[in-house]
């Protein structure tokens, strides 16, 4: 299939939009205007500005229930899903509702090959063996409406505490926390799972306290914010969108790792990826920590990465965090051994004229691993700019589970749900929201998915969707590439998902070029308008066809201003997320 070229375009604001804030350069505000920042509250990140709990709907339930059950000494369960979302969650409500006196508080995390996603029905029987009175979802249970009907039929409570988006019909819990469910007036509709317990364990907390429980019982009344770097974790992890309320909590987890006031677990595992975290930022946990927790969810059983994340002293962490990264390391290679499989499947379409190819991408090898095929659609996402869906095989003979991942502009879990209707029976189950889901669909049915598919994204999609956009902060002039901005752009976040990282773009001479790493090219250059201001860059996983290429002198780069420390010596290193050749 053709590439194309991503389209470099500039961020654009009013100058009357623009605000004065008090410690920044004007390039940072330039860069806080172009994210829709317009008053000086939104960068304010004191604990004291968080939503107040009793907002969030359901909250109020949901903590009298489990106030109750630690006054009554009952037994708790916790079950999360299998991700760094679900495991940061798990590894909270753990962690908290012990300090707050639990006498019986255990976790259990659905293997995703044996049982699916969310509290199914078999996932209960399996919970029941425990003898819980409480099952407490984090990260899932939205969509569980038959599990928690199975729960109820053993006579067990459930309170579920999720974020996904709902569906018609909500389960028959005795308690429902979800920002996003009807009716729900809560202000931070972006929170992840990790975010909604923590709103639902500091409500039990302050009912606990209204009770004098914790001077009755001579414990220490635990201080919520000492969670916040696991919240951090499980935000960052999960790619919610860092709205206001978000990026509070991430920045005060991340403060409190940086001084040292974090668990042993998430210690050990910034080690293990060899991130520094006394100057931790968001990126650190989303391509350093998070991976490693989630290999452990994709390739075996969460659980081991909540273990880390409970973990108790550094040295238990560490070894833990090491089987973690060794999962990991399998993950990169069963991914890199899909991906070449993938593309080489997809060069057989290269022929084709533009219209004859797919709009809505299927792909699917009896021998790809279940969890590692939202990764591998992502890649294929990123590489084509279109919608993806990778299917496995799974456990069943009869059927394969697939992983979607959506370019901007096409809401595929909305789109699965147009397939659904206009063809009864094609798919057997679906979730997700705007840019992921999951599905699971008969095997023989396959070629008639893929049409349908292709089908429904032609429909909602227009050609120009299918051209990334770089989204640009503008040009620096060659006064700015200093190692101040490069510190104040790196220490304004926290950046992430709907707000992004600042990036740049200009042209460049090509002074000197070489592959590190393998597939890394590490590069000086100069801004065009200025030959003596020679500055140091990197890009990571170039296409090792077109570079390097002694005959570029000059070329085109959209990149973020960084820091780079070598030998205890701080420089200007640019990292360039796309380079094109000019001459």
């Amino acid at each position: 299939m053709n590439q194309k070229q991503p389209q470099i375009k500039r961020r654009e604001f009013s100058q009357s939009s623009a605000i004065q804030l008090d410690g920044f350069s004007p390039l940072l505000m330039r860069v806080f205007a172009h994210r829709g920042i317009t008053d000086q509250s939104q960068l304010d990140y004191r604990l004291s500005n968080l939503c107040s709990p009793a907002t969030m709907l359901g909250v109020k339930k949901a903590g009298e229930i489990l106030a109750s059950s630690i006054e009554k000494g009952e037994r708790i369960l916790i079950v999360g899903d299998f991700d760094a979302d679900g495991a940061t969650s798990s590894a909270l409500a753990t962690h908290a509702l012990q300090a707050m006196g639990a006498q019986s508080i255990e976790y259990l995390v659905p293997n995703r090959f044996d049982y699916g996603y969310g509290l199914t029905p078999e996932i209960v029987d399996v919970a029941a063996e425990k003898n819980p009175d409480v099952i407490v979802t984090v990260d899932n249970g939205i969509s569980s409406v038959e599990g928690v009907e199975r729960a109820n039929s053993l006579g067990i409570r459930v309170v579920v505490t999720d974020h996904h988006l709902p569906g018609n019909t909500l389960p028959n819990a005795q308690a429902i926390v979800n920002p996003n469910q009807p009716g729900c007036n809560f202000p931070g509709k972006s929170l992840a799972g990790v975010g909604v317990i923590f709103y639902v364990l500091s409500q039990v907390r302050s009912l606990l306290d209204q009770n004098s429980w914790f001077e009755r019982q001579r414990i220490e009344k635990p201080n919520m914010a000492n969670y916040l770097d696991l919240v951090a974790l499980g935000t960052v992890a999960d790619v919610v969108t860092l709205d206001d309320q978000n990026r509070l909590l991430v920045h005060q987890g991340l403060q409190r790792m940086r001084a040292g006031r974090v668990r042993p677990g998430i210690r050990a595992l910034f080690d293990v990826s060899k991130r520094s975290i006394e100057s931790a930022i968001a990126s650190d946990i989303g391509f350093g920590v998070a991976p490693r927790i989630n290999a452990a969810g994709r390739l075996d059983d969460m659980s081991l990465g909540i273990r880390c994340l409970l973990a108790e002293n550094y040295d238990q962490a560490r070894e833990l965090a090491s089987e973690l990264n060794d999962l990991n390391q399998d993950r990169r290679a069963i991914e890199s051994s899909m991906q070449q499989e993938a593309l080489k499947s997809l060069a057989e379409l290269k022929n084709l004229h533009e219209d004859e190819q797919p709009w809505g991408m299927c792909l699917f090898n009896e021998q790809w691993h279940q969890g590692v095929i939202g990764i591998l659609a992502s890649r294929i996402k990123d590489q084509f700019h279109r919608p993806v869906i990778a299917f496995a095989q799974s456990d069943s003979s009869d059927e394969i589970k697939g992983s979607a991942r959506s370019i901007a502009g096409i809401h595929i879990r909305d789109a699965l749900d147009a397939v659904a209707t206009s063809n009864p029976g094609l798919i057997e189950k679906f979730g997700g929201h705007a840019m992921a889901a999951g599905l699971t669909i008969q095997k023989h049915l396959f070629s008639e998915f893929c049409a349908a598919f292709d089908s429904e994204i032609r429909r909602v999609a227009q050609q120009e969707n299918f051209t990334a956009q770089i989204f640009s902060d503008g040009e620096l002039t060659p006064e700015e590439f200093n190692l101040e901005n490069a510190h104040q752009l790196r220490n304004a976040g926290p950046w992430g998902q709907n707000f992004p990282e600042p990036t740049f773009d200009g042209e460049f001479l090509l002074l000197t070029q070489r592959l590190v790493g393998e597939k890394h090219l590490k590069m000086t250059v100069a801004p065009a308008s200025d030959a003596q201001t020679v500055i140091d860059a990197i890009a990571f996983n170039v296409n090792l066809q077109c570079w390097p290429d002694p005959n570029v002198r000059r070329i085109r780069a959209a990149y973020q201003l960084d820091v780079n420390e070598f030998r205890g010596k701080e420089s200007v290193q640019l990292r360039i997320e796309f380079l094109q050749a000019l001459e």
